[in-house]
């Protein structure tokens, strides 16, 4: 039995692959898609964790268990590690200042995978761009904005930035749009009309409920903001623009008018010369 697992099957240089290092890489493979398995098993079972968390604990596993299968396949084919890398300290020196963002975008990967403020499925904002993550990896994140345009970020962005997690408290958030309203009109029946008009919207929540304010009195009529409650975070500005729409139409069938600027211009005598035949009554 020992001849047979001694037996070699390739020799280059110092370098001897025998049957039972063979052997040893085939059981390491096995024990790998086994454990990946396993982990997916008990990812779905379990019922405490939430799909970003499950995710995140998918990729982690996923990584530790490659990680560990390549060291152990390595040593299994008979390669000193101890030796390779004392022997190869300033070469991965060199390597480690020449790919430093690199490295960091993976320390960064394992940061954002382990603590769990950033998961698979949140809506968050970064640099201005509101957009809903789609995938997590150890170098790179996927988002997807509003307008369905994905965008690879390396992790250390998200790491290193003020990133806005919409989506990291579970209760829904606040969000309003603003009107004008004319001096002249009954304003607290006004207040009352928008009220109505929001919560007649399925996506605005009713506990609690929109808050209407007089938020200033501007030059051309009084400012009323309209706050409301919405969990679709990620589609929210369609949502804002479905109330305006309801509103204007609101106020319209009611005769409320919506004031804008108007500007009353005043010619000298002087200037009514230069003007045109048409222009000057």
């Amino acid at each position: 039995m020992s001849q047979i697992l001694d037996y070699e099957l390739l020799k280059f240089g110092k370098f001897t692959l025998e049957v039972h290092n063979l052997l040893g890489l085939i059981i390491i493979a096995i024990l790998a898609f086994i454990s990946l398995r396993l982990l997916s098993r008990w990812i779905k079972l379990n019922k405490k964790n939430d799909e970003g968390a499950k995710y995140s604990l998918n990729q982690l596993g996923r990584y530790g268990i490659f990680v560990l299968a390549v060291i152990f396949g390595i040593l299994a084919l008979g390669f000193n590690l101890s030796g390779f890398f004392v022997g190869s300290a300033a070469l991965l020196v060199g390597i480690g200042f020449g790919l430093q963002h690199l490295f960091n975008d993976f320390i960064s990967g394992i940061i954002i995978l382990i603590d769990g403020t950033i998961k698979v499925h949140d809506v968050i904002e970064v640099d201005g761009i509101v957009c809903r993550v789609k995938e997590i990896k150890l170098r790179t994140t996927t988002v997807v904005t509003r307008e369905d345009k994905y965008i690879i970020l390396p992790n250390s962005v998200i790491t290193q930035s003020n990133v806005v997690n919409w989506t990291y408290n579970p209760t829904i958030s606040r969000f309003d749009v603003s009107v004008g309203i004319g001096y002249e009109e009954d304003i607290p029946e006004v207040l009352k009309l928008l009220k109505a008009v929001t919560l007649e919207h399925p996506a605005v929540g009713r506990f609690p409920e929109p808050s209407i304010r007089i938020s200033e009195f501007a030059d051309s009529g009084v400012i009323i903001t309209v706050m409301f409650w919405c969990s679709e975070v990620f589609r929210v500005e369609s949502i804002k623009s479905e109330i305006r729409l309801a509103i204007f139409k609101a106020l319209r069938k009611e005769g409320i008018t919506i004031p804008f600027p108007q500007r009353v211009l005043h010619i000298s005598k002087a200037a009514k010369g230069d003007l045109p035949v048409d222009l000057k009554d």
